[in-house]
């Protein structure tokens, strides 16, 4: 199964403060809604599926193909030439997804190219949901209710620095902020006489990127060794750590980093980023007081 920042199995979570907090409950009682194994795998085989199909109708029209390929896929046609290799990564990332007997890591190629599949076909549910609820059901994705896509993200993505320099239209607060910083430093870096590639390797070290995420910042192609997906076995206990309740550091003071990361979800959903700001520096004084 592909591995992301959470437990995709795990469909009914739950948080201690819950009861005490309405609009908290509402979040969870959203969350408790999502089934996100049915939701990677229809994301996957719809974009499939349909790459498939304007690959047979374009096969004389390379022009049309790369025109479908920057419409359906802008977070990823970067970096992509062919079609031929979006489909094999998208094979991978499908049998990789159905695998139960490991989890599969994925680079930021992976994750970009997820993130375009993601974002095309909640658009296609949530519009099933509004104009034709029984086909939406049939999915069993999220019992009759839309999908919100920045939540997701926010909660499942583990960043977004393959999106550096390019505009999603969506809020994805935390992780533009990150982005934000990263490009701010290339830029300083540069203006300071440094070449683009010297100054993307600091920021490289300086914010723990992953090398792939350079290699898309600075316009490189995919190679044979970015089409890997990284697997352990599922025995493994990859997201032990999201549930330790003892922060060496005390930043969350006896909080679980999944329990934060639900709080924080519920305070930057449907905000725009203005709004996630200021809810965020709020929440902050508040804590100090």
């Amino acid at each position: 199964m592909l591995a992301f920042a959470k437990d995709i199995s795990k469909n009914k979570p739950a948080h201690p403060e819950e009861s005490k907090t309405p609009k908290l409950k509402e979040y969870m009682d959203y969350q408790r809604k999502l089934n996100h194994e049915k939701l990677i795998y229809h994301a996957l085989d719809h974009s499939k599926t349909y790459l498939q199909k304007n690959m047979e109708d374009f096969s004389d029209a390379p022009e049309k193909m790369r025109a479908y390929i920057n419409q359906a896929f802008p977070m990823s046609a970067s970096f992509i030439q062919e079609p031929d290799t979006l489909l094999l990564m998208l094979r991978k990332l499908v049998n990789a997804h159905n695998s139960t007997n490991n989890w599969y890591r994925m680079n930021p190629f992976y994750h970009a190219v997820v993130y375009d599949c993601l974002e095309r076909f909640v658009k296609i549910y949530n519009r099933l949901v509004k104009e034709k609820p029984d086909k939406a059901r049939e999915y069993s994705i999220a019992e009759g209710v839309e999908l919100d896509f920045d939540d997701w993200v926010q909660l499942y993505f583990h960043e977004l620095d393959f999106m550096i320099g390019k505009n999603s239209g969506y809020t994805h607060f935390s992780f533009k902020k990150r982005n934000r910083a990263i490009a701010g430093f290339i830029e300083k870096e540069m203006r300071q006489g440094k070449s683009r590639e010297d100054a993307v390797n600091l920021a490289k070290a300086n914010f723990e990127m992953d090398p792939a995420s350079v290699k898309i910042i600075l316009g490189q192609p995919i190679g044979p060794k970015d089409l890997e997906l990284f697997y352990t076995s599922a025995e493994n206990p990859i997201y032990e750590y999201l549930y330790e309740t003892d922060s060496p550091d005390g930043f969350l003071d006896g909080e679980s980093l999944i329990d934060h990361s639900y709080y924080l979800g519920h305070q930057l959903k449907g905000q725009s980023e203005e709004e996630a700001e200021s809810a965020l520096n709020e929440a902050a004084k508040l804590k100090q007081n």
